[in-house]
């Protein structure tokens, strides 16, 4: 029988959830920055390892040798694509009780966060990161397997991201 067909008994359209609608987490994906940064870093480590695996051996061994470069270039553009599928798929969500972070290509893997349980917000960035004006936020929990880090963030949005959740920390571990 179709829906909405005159032999319907119910009305034409109408739906009932079966369960209640849970809050969906707004997913934030990172910026990016980190993408480029990583790809270039990808680029010189590879790109020096690719010519001299090239260059050295068909100096002194032959034209044939350099062939072994080859394998450094396969490697460079194996590792750009998965640089982009990594960086895809990191993501984290402020919900009201918790932080969640979620990560991975083929193993996901999300950490959630409760806010009375953190005890550190850093915002940390390397020469590297502040050239690409980047920053990562790292929260420390009581538990040391909970530790999570957020990478390759606006500074601006680091610290935005610091000030709330220490806020939010603060408040919720009052109750403790």
């Amino acid at each position: 029988m179709e829906t909405g067909s005159p032999d319907d008994t119910g009305t034409a359209g109408a739906t009932e959830p079966t369960e209640p609608v849970r809050d969906q987490p707004v997913w934030t994906g990172l910026p990016p920055g980190l993408l480029r940064m990583r790809r270039l870093l990808l680029v010189v480590w590879l790109g020096r390892l690719t010519l001299a695996a090239g260059l050295l051996p068909g100096l002194f061994l032959g034209p044939f040798w350099a062939a072994l470069a080859l394998l450094p270039a396969a490697l460079l553009a194996w590792g750009w694509v998965m640089l982009e599928r990594n960086w895809r798929s990191w993501r984290y969500a402020e919900r009201a009780d918790d932080l969640l972070i979620g990560r991975g290509v083929l193993w996901w893997e999300e950490t959630v966060v409760p806010y009375g349980r953190m005890q550190l917000v850093e915002v940390t960035s390397g020469p590297v990161e502040r050239h690409f004006g980047l920053a990562s936020v790292q929260l420390h929990t009581a538990a040391a397997a909970t530790d999570a880090t957020i990478p390759g963030l606006d500074p601006a949005e680091a610290e935005r991201l610091r000030d709330r959740l220490t806020e939010l920390g603060e408040a919720r571990s009052a109750g403790l």
